[in-house]
């Protein structure tokens, strides 16, 4: 049993690793020589790899870590609520949120899309930066939010 924890921490941690990477692999595949970062939304196939890709990938990290989560009812579909909220929002649980829901646009720091490795799968989410030293991010950011909600499915859900 001691000897089992002692083989299970270092394989749990390796496989998180790899579906880290697996998960920057194919975010930097759909951002590829994509034009227009962040002012075009991703469609066709770049989208449905986040979707489809990114989801099962975020999904299989928190199995691997120990969590099991069972969706009651039904999750809104993008024409239902352009903008999904999810609360409280402080901790990395809101990850297993957006797997859910198919991988929504998502509202973070401008910090945050620097970061190695997850600032490029952060990137893949087309999210709305936030920047703590800019005046006017908090107007930008609703202006963002509420072109994004009106723009009938072009957008994915923001969360």
């Amino acid at each position: 049993t001691v000897l089992q924890g002692i083989i299970l921490v270092p394989l749990r941690a390796v496989c998180i690793a790899f579906i880290l990477l697996l998960a920057w692999l194919f975010a930097s595949i759909a951002t590829l020589r994509h034009h227009g970062k962040g002012s075009v939304p991703l469609k066709g196939w770049r989208r449905r790899m986040i979707q489809t890709t990114l989801s099962c990938l975020t999904r299989t990290l928190f199995f691997v870590m120990g969590f099991q989560v069972k969706v009651k009812g039904k999750v809104a579909s993008l024409l239902e609520a352009p903008i999904f909220v999810a609360a409280p929002h402080s901790s990395f649980f809101d990850a297993i949120i957006s797997a859910l829901t198919g991988m929504p646009s998502i509202v973070t720091r401008a910090e945050n899309l620097s970061t190695p490795i997850f600032g490029t799968i952060l990137n893949s989410l087309q999210p709305v930066s936030v920047s703590r030293q800019d005046p006017d991010s908090r107007k930008n950011t609703v202006t963002e939010i509420t072109r994004r909600a009106l723009s009938r499915g072009q957008w994915p859900q923001v969360i």
